[in-house]
């Protein structure tokens, strides 16, 4: 089942009189459960290309599908509701909530859905679990290592069971050690439950990780591969 889909895809920027054509005709499709990098150089186009697939952006030309939903046309208000329904995002720099816990942290987007105090606990506790930060679900990010705050950056993207996972660069500011856990506890999460992970990065320690490698350049897909060669 394809949760992305992209049809000649373009996204040109215009500052002054300049434009700068980020994407140049991208089509391609994401299909359940892949776990997939866009590599490339900087300015290759892929953070553009997640920004799209995670409705923060809108094609200048072409067709966004996410989850069935066509996103050319939805204003500001429906892409957050798709965002809120569908998708689940970490980030570079962990952008947890300083003033909370972990657990606080996690709970948050549930929170947000309207959960109730059971449901909650339960799944915060699953989660935190599931990245082994059970024991520092009471502590704040300032006392958690950059290893630690990723991991409970993971959880709280999961937290609603989003149908697609966006990565960008996920552990830049990570360690070779704590890069490969974070790594790790990602394939495992994908692999037990399905989740469509989709990475921004030109970090080897993600890419090895890939099913499937999308490389860019200028805008356009170079080449498109998947560990079974398709």
């Amino acid at each position: 089942m394809e949760v992305v889909k992209l049809t000649d895809v373009t996204r040109v920027y215009k500052i002054g009189q300049v434009e700068t054509r980020a994407l140049n005709g991208v089509s391609m499709d994401i299909q359940s459960g892949e776990f997939t990098s866009l590599v490339g150089p900087s300015g290759s186009g892929k953070t553009t290309l997640l920004q799209l697939i995670g409705c923060l952006d809108q094609p200048t030309s072409g067709k966004v599908i996410i989850a069935g939903k066509e996103t050319a046309g939805l204003n500001r208000n429906q892409r957050a509701d798709l965002r809120k329904g569908t998708i689940g995002f970490v980030f570079q720099f962990f952008a947890l909530i300083p003033t909370l816990t972990a657990y606080e942290n996690v709970e948050m987007p549930l929170l947000l859905n309207g959960k109730n105090a059971a449901q909650r606990k339960q799944r915060v506790m699953d989660l935190l679990e599931g990245v082994g930060m059970i024991e520092r679900a009471r502590n704040r990010p300032d006392q958690l290592s950059g290893g630690q705050q990723q991991r409970v950056a993971v959880a709280r993207a999961l937290a609603t069971d989003p149908k697609l996972i966006l990565a960008d660069e996920p552990t830049a500011n990570l360690d070779t050690e704590n890069g490969e856990q974070v790594m790790e506890i990602m394939k495992k999460l994908n692999q037990d439950t399905g989740t469509t992970f989709v990475f921004a990065t030109h970090d080897p320690r993600v890419i090895k990780y890939a099913s499937r490698v999308v490389t860019l350049k200028d805008g356009v897909i170079e080449k498109d591969s998947r560990a079974n060669g398709k």
